[in-house]
């Protein structure tokens, strides 16, 4: 269980539904018991009218009120069903005030508080939440990265792979490809790569900064695919993106690029820019 809601208000609307459950149900052995008697009463009758005691209308009232009561069991009956399946629809939504995580993991961030409100889109408001936490399945953390599309075809599907982690620069971890997402990212020119560690280690976080380095698949030390530093000031924030100019033929071209880390006055990218390209350092802001 990862938090309670409050269930005051459906605790009570599950209370009143239980009550008329048990309404229902005694008045059906009620009709019972009357459906009994009547039955009795109209075979006693008929009895007498054979003998010519009791009158023809003594035994066609008996016989009414035995049907009557037999129509009257069978719709109470069927309200002894509503009544039971409006319980199971309350104590549902008691069973719904229990957030459960979907699988097992480890809760990392709470992101409400008791007496917020929880909402499956934003309400508006300080005290509306979309999510009350973040739950992460340590057993199955993977890196994703953008790879260059004039890369990506020497990308294969489990070829061996070392990550570095910023945080044990000296810890060369074996990975390898999982899958490569068939789609490309036409602003970045870039393919999403998910890989795989062949090993899980408790040094190994959510979220941590991460180097890769793809190896060729007959098991050589040759690098496919290599990180490109430059000057941090090369790097524009334009539209929500990351970009540089990168002089082509005498003229400036804007790219999109994936910055990776920075390091001091430099930052290291992983797409957009090939080693040899020019980038204008300190470019102006456009419009």
């Amino acid at each position: 269980m990862v938090a309670r809601l409050d269930d005051t208000n459906v605790k009570a609307g599950l209370d009143v539904a239980q009550a008329q459950l048990e309404s229902a149900r005694a008045a059906l052995d009620e009709t019972r018991v009357q459906l009994k008697q009547a039955n009795q009463e109209f075979q006693r009758i008929t009895e007498l009218a054979k003998q010519h005691i009791a009158s023809q209308s003594d035994l066609d009232l008996a016989e009414s009120n035995a049907k009557s009561l037999q129509a009257h069991l069978a719709q109470q009956a069927v309200d002894v069903t509503v009544a039971d399946r409006n319980v199971a629809l309350w104590q549902q939504q008691m069973d719904d005030m229990i957030i459960r995580a979907p699988f097992a993991g480890i809760v990392t961030t709470k992101d409400a508080q008791p007496g917020e409100m929880i909402s499956p889109v934003s309400a508006g408001g300080g005290f509306t939440r979309t999510g009350i936490g973040t739950v992460v399945d340590m057993d199955s953390l993977e890196i994703e990265i953008d790879v260059n599309e004039s890369y990506i075809n020497r990308v294969q599907p489990a070829q061996p792979v070392v990550a570095t982690l910023d945080a044990y620069p000296e810890w060369k971890i074996p990975c390898q490809v999982i899958a490569i997402i068939p789609t490309a990212d036409r602003q970045k020119s870039t393919v999403k790569v998910r890989v795989g560690f062949d090993k899980l280690d408790p040094r190994i976080l959510p979220e941590m900064a991460v180097k890769v380095a793809f190896r060729e698949t007959g098991g050589g030390t040759a690098t496919a695919i290599r990180a490109v530093m430059i000057p941090k000031n090369a790097v524009l924030s334009q539209d929500g993106r990351d970009v540089v100019f990168v002089v082509q033929n005498g003229r400036a071209e804007r790219r999109a690029v994936t910055v990776m880390t920075r390091k001091g006055t430099n930052s290291v990218l992983s797409a957009g820019v090939s080693a040899g390209d020019s980038v204008v350092v300190d470019s102006p802001p456009s419009d």
